[in-house]
């Protein structure tokens, strides 16, 4: 009741205070398992992706633990959402297994495979974690891109947001193999990137 309540608030004053469209909301699966892989440059990327979602059951959000202590109001925000810590830099396994588990039980995943904010407004290298877990639990990865109408791609208050929903990659491409060969994951990635660049090339400010 509480996620029933707090998203649709939520999404009145996160459009009062950024002009907030979103795009491809129709390459978001209704049902069954998938993860969601955005670009990352605001503390608040995950309210947006989660407001520009709305709809359906309420997805495990891997969010970096330091998210956790910027204000209360965010805290709050983040636990009620779905939103767990992960601990960067450490074997965080608990919070990969509990990820895998949900997927293959038809539970959405949104985490960032960047691992970071970048520092440029632009987007930086994947890192392995999210490819790892679409891979064992079999989902689809959607990507999506994060656009703010600022001179340095920055977020800032009163700015306009664009979030951007791609076709999926299936899982069929996400699948590593039992050995987890480092050029399918390079590959896995570069299917990501280009996808964020193809969503930057038709949505951009």
């Amino acid at each position: 009741m509480v996620y029933v309540i707090v998203v649709p608030l939520a999404w009145l004053i996160w459009h009062l205070v950024f002009r907030i469209r979103v795009y491809g909301r129709e390459n978001l699966p209704r049902e069954g398992g998938f993860i969601i892989a955005p670009n990352h440059i605001s503390a608040i990327d995950p309210v947006f992706v989660v407001l520009a979602r709305f709809w359906g059951k309420k997805m495990l959000i891997l969010a970096k633990e330091e998210l956790f202590e910027k204000s209360a109001f965010l805290r709050w925000f983040l636990l009620q959402v779905g939103a767990i810590p992960l601990a960067r830099g450490k074997a965080d396994t608990g919070a990969l297994d509990e990820a895998v588990r949900d997927c293959r039980a038809g539970r959405g995943l949104l985490i960032f495979p960047e691992g970071t904010r970048t520092k440029t407004g632009q987007t930086a290298k994947p890192k392995s974690g999210a490819f790892v877990i679409a891979s064992m639990a079999g989902v689809d990865m959607i990507p999506c891109r994060i656009l703010y109408d600022t001179p340095q791609g920055f977020m800032r208050l009163f700015c306009r947001v664009r979030v951007c929903f791609g076709e999926a990659i299936p899982a069929e491409k996400l699948d590593l193999g039992e050995e987890r060969s480092a050029a399918k994951l390079r590959a896995c990635k570069q299917l990501l990137a280009d996808s964020w660049q193809a969503l930057y090339d038709q949505y951009h400010f």
